[in-house]
């Protein structure tokens, strides 16, 4: 089923929503609010990958890599077409978390270089670039800035950190705890004007939010594309500047001798792996451009604003996502004087809707991530869900 309307019938408003609805699994037993965990792929989606799983299994030798493969050059080209990007630039893999540890372990560093972090970034990228502090002796600082702060503020706190070492910048897109979307696009011309290295976590923006890799002009962007492309679970993608391919090292040893080419950075190096989960890509892609992404985005804007208004009148609410235009799918909030720990329990076990508990620093709280598949009337049930048990 396809999301678009039928030809000659016009759907608006909730009706079209619906249309896409039907276009998904039902997500049982729980209410799904944590789309930006993983989202569930278009039934469309499901469908190809099942068959791709069968196809191979008749005669996976030849059927996965000398067939299902052959497709992978025709899927780059289409991925680049909507990151806007070349097709030589994109590596394909199973998550952010791989792509970036291909990149953090990749980039030529020597003992004394300087690397800019922050602690709103994902635990494990951190994680990554502190291994290579304690194995190679390179400097990892961390550039401090209040979440809640202005884009100028922001940019100002990474300019004030860089120095005469500083080698790369770590930069997240859309910080995974709060959704907050960071002034990238502005840091990365300040690294530009200095040639250091920017690396960009984009898990959170990639079809949520309408992006150009040319556009934010940084070296490597990773993302997922089984959270908003909806393809399916275990697929990501590597966006490498041309220019930065053949001095960064591959993650595992290539089988092959490394060609000094984006193929080195690929699943190829992962040994035997699932290549029917690739074929779902396309069908995703296919199945997002039919909506679009500028529809898609405001539509997750409409969401999120959507049931943060009506659970602003709860005493205590408290929101930790800035209520500006930069608004997306992610949000975080907390409840004064409740535990939000048991929040999230509590509507778990007796209300059947899943978010998700967040603690970074000093903010904790629940995310909350609608998707398209996602209709204003079950976001009424949440709230209601949710102020029953803030009155308990």
């Amino acid at each position: 089923m396809n999301a678009a309307p039928t030809p000659g019938i016009q759907l608006s408003g909730e009706a079209y929503w619906e249309r896409v609805r039907a276009a998904y699994p039902r997500q049982q037993p729980l209410m799904n609010l944590n789309n930006a965990a993983v989202s569930p792929p278009p039934l469309v989606v499901e469908q190809a990958t099942i068959d791709a799983f069968r196809f191979v299994s008749q005669n996976p030798d030849v059927n996965m890599w000398s067939k299902l493969d052959a497709a992978l050059p025709s899927t780059k080209k289409q991925l680049a077409a909507l990151a806007d990007c070349s097709s030589d630039e994109v590596a394909l893999n199973r998550n952010s978390s791989e792509g970036l540890s291909t990149v953090i372990f990749g980039i030529p560093c020597r003992a004394g270089d300087q690397v800019l972090i922050s602690e709103w970034d994902y635990p494990s990228v951190r994680a990554a670039w502190l291994q290579r502090l304690q194995r190679e002796g390179i400097t990892v600082s961390s550039v401090d800035f209040d979440v809640m702060g202005s884009d100028d503020e922001i940019v100002r706190a990474y300019e004030e950190a860089i120095t005469s070492r500083t080698r790369v910048i770590q930069l997240t897109h859309m910080l995974h705890w709060t959704g907050r979307l960071l002034p990238v696009k502005r840091i990365c011309k300040l690294a530009r004007e200095r040639n250091i290295i920017t690396v960009v976590d984009g898990a959170q923006t990639f079809a949520q939010v309408p992006l150009s890799f040319r556009d934010l002009d940084c070296d490597f962007f990773v993302t997922s594309l089984h959270k908003w492309l909806g393809a399916p679970i275990g697929n990501g993608m590597l966006i490498v500047r041309q220019g930065r391919i053949d001095d960064t090292w591959p993650l595992l040893a290539p089988f092959d001798p490394p060609p000094l080419r984006i193929d080195k950075f690929d699943h190829w190096s992962l040994g035997t792996c699932n290549s029917a989960l690739q074929a779902g890509i396309v069908p995703a892609l296919k199945f997002h451009q039919e909506i679009g992404t500028q529809r898609v985005h405001a539509r997750l804007q409409e969401l999120t604003r959507y049931w943060i208004e009506l659970a602003s009148d709860i005493p205590g609410f408290r929101l930790h996502s800035p209520l500006n235009s930069d608004l997306g799918a992610v949000s975080l909030f907390s409840i004064d004087n409740l535990d939000s720990k048991k929040i999230e329990q509590e509507l778990r076990q007796n209300h059947q809707i899943h978010v998700k508990y967040r603690q970074v620093r000093h903010i904790e709280g629940l995310r909350v991530s609608p998707h398209i598949y996602m209709l204003k009337s079950e976001l009424d049930v949440f709230v209601a869900a949710l102020r029953e048990v803030a009155d308990m």
